[in-house]
């Protein structure tokens, strides 16, 4: 178990050195919810997620002696942005191993703060294996991504300031992945209020620790790819199983499109830019996940590091899975005047034409009949409706594209 002593300690040597990030009460998630929303935004602190925490934690604990080699680790991106930032707050040589699938973005992050990347594997887990090879032939001190008492630690000083800003908390949603910010977080948390409800969400693309909470031991899961790609790991932590066998309530699992769903939302809603392993805590209470919410609830946004590829990707998703787009593919007779009435016929249902595409060389059209590819902007999934339903008594040939 992780010792609530060491999670005060953390505390006093992170004090200065990062961002007590804001708690936000949202009004328009508790009106959608019917629970009092509480966001807590770790996507606001330095390197843009909570991961600076354990990994600052961790190095400031070491006697100089140990850095003198450099730290090296494995991250799929945050991790890896934390070890930079202490390394070179500490005048310390770092090497990062990340995944070749890991974000661009925060591929240069890292190394503007000065740490050397390696690109390998077509995971966490290969990387993390590459980086244990290179430790061992360096010498290195080997900076764990979660599953270590002092990185544990660190991630806990969430739930002490939690605790701080929000006293009567009663229900927490929190990611995981390997499971150091959960274990660190419910070891602060139950210690002094073990009423409190801890919830840990997983995607349905890497459900490590639900998979290994079901069989009762720690069980290696395969991995889809996910817009959570920073919660994606095959393995759980053998030292943070115990500790959410033991304190967390229950884990829950959230699908790519709820995941894409609660970035769009957190964007409109809440103007907070959020990555989606850091959205999946807002995924699982949209969308009915927890059982009866219990008082007033946080879900801990862990990061806010998405590229701009990714945003237009999950944009587009997440306007899909909320009836906000629509996408057609119609048949019409290639004669003057068919796509003018198209057009003139769309506009009835008052939905926006944003792409247009129309083909009549497909050698899959008969002769005489041309493709059109429409993607509309619509107001809901009854919007929809009306829009198809409007076009099929027109007359048109409708495809539905997903």
């Amino acid at each position: 178990m992780l010792e609530y002593s060491l999670i005060h300690e953390a505390d006093d040597r992170l004090k200065k050195r990062v961002r007590r990030t804001e708690l936000i009460h949202s009004h328009y998630f508790t009106e959608k919810t019917g629970t009092p929303v509480f966001l807590k935004c770790e996507n606001l602190q330095r390197t843009g997620s909570f991961k600076i925490r354990g990994a600052l934690n961790f190095m400031t604990a070491q006697p100089r002696a140990r850095l003198e080699k450099g730290v090296i680790t494995a991250s799929a991106g945050n991790h890896a942005q934390g070890v930079a930032f202490s390394a070179d707050l500490l005048g310390v040589k770092a090497m990062v191993f990340m995944p070749e699938s890991t974000p661009p973005q925060k591929v240069f992050a890292t190394r503007d703060y000065g740490a050397e990347v390696v690109l390998t594997g077509k995971n966490f887990d290969e990387a993390y294996a590459a980086a244990l090879l290179t430790q061992k032939e360096t010498g290195a001190l080997f900076v764990h991504p979660f599953d270590d008492p002092l990185v544990m630690a660190g991630q806990g000083t969430i739930g002490l300031e939690i605790l701080e800003q929000l006293p009567d908390l009663g229900t927490i949603l929190v990611p995981i992945g390997g499971g150091g910010l959960i274990a660190g977080i419910a070891s602060a948390i139950k210690e002094s209020h073990p009423r409190v409800r801890i919830i840990g969400v997983e995607s349905v693309a890497a459900p490590s620790m639900h998979g290994s909470l079901q069989r009762g031991k720690i069980t290696e899961m395969p991995l889809k790819v996910s817009l959570a790609d920073g919660i994606a790991v095959k393995r759980v932590g053998k030292n943070t199983f115990p500790i959410i066998r033991e304190l967390v309530d229950e884990v829950v699992l959230v699908e790519e499109e709820e995941i894409a769903q609660a970035i769009v939302s957190l964007l409109e809603r809440s103007k907070l830019l959020v990555e989606g392993a850091g959205a999946v805590t807002l995924a699982a209470i949209l969308n009915d996940k927890v059982d009866a919410l219990r008082g007033k609830t946080v879900c801990l946004l862990s990061g806010g590091n998405i590229d701009v590829k990714t945003i237009s990707i999950v944009v587009e998703r997440g306007l899909l899975a909320s009836g906000r787009y629509l996408k057609l593919k119609v048949e019409l007779d290639d004669v003057p005047g068919s796509l003018a009435r198209l057009s003139a016929d769309i506009a009835e249902t008052r939905a926006n034409i944003s792409l247009i595409t129309h083909d009549r060389r497909s050698k899959s059209l008969p002769i005489g009949k041309t493709e059109v590819l429409l993607e509309l902007e619509t107001r809901g999934f009854e919007h929809i409706r009306e829009t198809v339903d409007y076009l099929d008594k027109r007359g048109y040939g409708l495809e539905v594209l997903k």
